[in-house]
């Protein structure tokens, strides 16, 4: 069983990484062979490496992206997150290129945690709400 501040530990770091454009700090918050079931993906991102990747590619879309975690909860190993983040558009997202819009996102996150780090997570946020600041419809 995780306590808050192990929690809140793990969080910090990923989070404080995340704010400085840093997904190294991923090794420390994740399990090295961590399940990742992201929204809008057919199949889970499996490893840290796999989930690095994704993150970075989606901090390359909007490198000013600023993320606040706003209310963790625990359960046992169960963590579960409410995050908001707010960040522009500068760099291609997929097959969009970079529109210069600012966005502004909301998201949720299910962690299973053991021994401080995440083994498996399942994160939703926004993406329509994302789209349609973007100008995509």
């Amino acid at each position: 069983m995780e306590t808050m501040q192990q929690i809140t530990d793990y969080q910090r770091v990923w989070s404080d990484g995340l704010n400085r454009g840093d997904v190294s700090t991923a090794d420390e918050a994740f399990a090295p062979d961590c399940t990742i079931h992201f929204i809008g993906l057919p199949e889970p991102v499996r490893g840290v490496e796999a989930w690095k990747q994704l993150v970075a590619g989606f901090l390359t879309a909007f490198p000013d992206m600023h993320f606040t975690m706003d209310e963790g909860i625990v359960s046992g190993d169960r963590v579960a997150w409410r995050w908001h983040a707010r960040g522009t558009h500068m760099g291609p997202l997929g097959p969009l290129p970079a529109t210069g819009r600012a966005v502004s996102i909301w998201g949720l996150i299910v962690d299973h945690v053991v021994d401080g780090r995440v083994v498996e997570r399942w994160e939703q946020f926004d993406q329509t709400g994302m789209l349609q600041q973007l100008g995509v419809q």
